[in-house]
Formats: structure tokens, C-alpha cells, sequence
């Protein structure tokens, strides 16, 4: 299960989707974000499905990564899914006992589990085409009208930039400390919940000390960089819009009003 998550994790390449600016990406994903909310219906939601499809083709990240990145997320998917499909009133289509199944909570449950999904997919994308140190730029940049209020702009992008970063480290780093202890005997998967939870504390206690590890090292590191925080900072790489960023947002604002437009006239489609 852990080598499944692929949250923070880059696969360098070099289609339209890797070479769009990052601070286009970040907004784009948010944007996404709003057409998903925004489908109340189906047909709405399909566009979203549609949109999703559109940028992994384009980005050319292997399918398989998609399944990945949804494997976390399953018993989440799953009990929305039960709640909404049992606890929504309406036109009851099966009922037994205590339990019914309603027409609108079927589907409500459906909308919500596809929305979970795609929403996870679609802001995985943006980690898996965008590096880094662009993610941190791309950041920074969309912050910047902030600084004029003494917010610290670049530490606090810098903070969630290294913390994503880190992600696939301390995950890498908790399966070698779990193959290691079930090496020595370890069992953590038989038993309650209780003493599923007891068997991870010899996981936890060195996983943290291997984080705080890491980070008093990588302190260091900056520190013989003379690193300073962002004021004088200069970039190698200049951040620049062109034609393909304006394409792929004109795309996408096409797809929010279509939303938009199927929210307001689907009742006289259906």
C-alpha cells in the first residue's frame, strides 16, 4: 500500500502539460477544482471526466498511475458512497430493515465517489508534471502581491514546497522500517484494531527520528549554501507565459462554463 502512494512524487518529461508555466498549472488545478463542485448534475460531471482524460493524455503520465494515487483513497471512496446511498431520502428503490436505498441517494452517491476520484487524480497531475523547485517559483510568483503586507512569501512556499517533497522520502523511508522489523518478527497485521495500532509504535519512533534526521541535515545544508531566505534572491530560470498556457486556460474556462451553462439547462435537455 505505501508504494502505491504517489502523492509529491515528479516524472520528468517533456509534453505540452511539462512545459506550461507552473504558476498556469497551479491556477488551472484550482480551476478544475471549481468545474468539479460546480457539476450538480451527470452531465456536468462528465465534462470534468472528459477534462481529466484530456491532460493525461496530453501530459503522457502511464494510466497506471492514476489507479495508484486513488489506492489511499479507496475506504474513503467507499464509505462516502455507503453514507450517501443510505442516508439520503427520496424515491425508495430497495429497503430492508432499517436500510433503504433511494433513487437520489444512489445517485448523489455516484457523483460524489466520481468527484473524489477525479478530484484526486486531477491534483496528483500537478505534482507529477511540475518539479520542484518550479512548484516553489510557481508559488512564490502567485503569492507575491502578499509581500507588500510583510508576509513571508518565499519561506512559506519554500515550507510547503520541501514538505511535498519529502512525502515519497518518509514514505520509502516507513517500508524499509516495517520490512525491517517484520524481518526481526514483527506482526502488524493480525489482531485488533488496538494492537494493530501498538505494533506500529516500533514504525513510528525511529521513522521520527529519521525525520528530524533529515531535516537537521538539510538545515545544514542551506546554512553552507548561505541561505538567507528570499530577499536579494535572484532565479537561473525566468518564469515566461506563452501560447500554449493561454490555450490550455481558454480550454479550461470553456469546460467551467459548459458546467456552468448544463447547470442551468440540463432540467430542459433531461
Amino acid at each position: 500500500m505505501l508504494k502505491d502512494i504517489t502523492i509529491g512524487q515528479y516524472f520528468p518529461g517533456k509534453s505540452v502539460l511539462h512545459r506550461l508555466d507552473p504558476r498556469v498549472k497551479i491556477l488551472l488545478t484550482f480551476l478544475y477544482i471549481v468545474i468539479l463542485f460546480a457539476a450538480t448534475n451527470p452531465i456536468g460531471l462528465l465534462v470534468g471526466i472528459v477534462f481529466l482524460f484530456v491532460a493525461y493524455g496530453v501530459s503522457r503520465v502511464p494510466p497506471r498511475m492514476i489507479l495508484k494515487s486513488l489506492k489511499p483513497v479507496v475506504p474513503i471512496i467507499i464509505f462516502t458512497t455507503i453514507l450517501n446511498m443510505f442516508f439520503i431520502e427520496g424515491e425508495a428503490l430497495w429497503h430492508w430493515g432499517f436500510l433503504t436505498i433511494t433513487r437520489e441517494g444512489l445517485v448523489t452517491a455516484v457523483i460524489m465517489s466520481v468527484r473524489i476520484i477525479c478530484l484526486i487524480a486531477g491534483t496528483s497531475l500537478l505534482t507529477y508534471t511540475t518539479s520542484p523547485i518550479a512548484l516553489t517559483d510557481g508559488l512564490e510568483r502567485l503569492m507575491g502581491p502578499l509581500k507588500k503586507l510583510h508576509f513571508p512569501v518565499h519561506e512559506l512556499a519554500m515550507m510547503m514546497t520541501i514538505a511535498l517533497r519529502f512525502i515519497p522520502t518518509l514514505i520509502e523511508e516507513t517500508d524499509k522500517i516495517m520490512s525491517a522489523q517484520k524481518a526481526r518478527g514483527a506482526d502488524m497485521e493480525s489482531g485488533g484494531l488496538m494492537q494493530r495500532a501498538r505494533a506500529l509504535v516500533p514504525v513510528l519512533i525511529p521513522l521520527f527520528v529519521s525525520a528530524f534526521r533529515r531535516a537537521d541535515e538539510l538545515a545544514l545544508a542551506m546554512e553552507c549554501r548561505c541561505y538567507r531566505g528570499g530577499e536579494g534572491r535572484t532565479r537561473m530560470k525566468q518564469l515566461h507565459m506563452g501560447g500554449a498556457d493561454a490555450v490550455c486556460a481558454l480550454f479550461s474556462l470553456l469546460c467551467l462554463a459548459g458546467v456552468i451553462a448544463i447547470n442551468l439547462y440540463a432540467p430542459a435537455l433531461l
